[in-house]
């Protein structure tokens, strides 16, 4: 009984975020397309080389940016792109 209730929990656990990103239609791929758009055009992150990476609509950005409002503002972006469930910042600012 207790591994039935163990596995039923597990499956909603699961489950639970997969339906929500199912709700949106929006896949990984496609976020990752609309996030790195966001970021190349523009004018204060210049993000053409940053790295994205979306798990289960989690975004990951690395890279280098030249200011803090760059940084501040590429996370603002991102969180914008319809599908974005969250964002982890890895951004590093370095004026050269």
């Amino acid at each position: 009984m207790r591994l039935l209730l163990f596995l039923f929990l597990t499956l909603a656990l699961v489950a639970a975020p997969l339906a929500a990103l199912q709700k949106k239609g929006v896949s990984d791929d496609a976020i990752t397309d609309n996030v790195r758009r966001k970021l190349a055009n523009d004018p204060d992150v210049k993000g053409g080389a940053l790295e994205v990476d979306v798990k289960n609509g989690v975004v990951t950005v690395k890279g280098k940016v030249k200011t803090e409002k760059a940084r501040s503002k590429a996370e603002k972006l991102i969180h914008k792109v319809k599908g974005v469930t969250g964002v982890q910042n890895e951004l590093v600012v370095s004026p050269t």
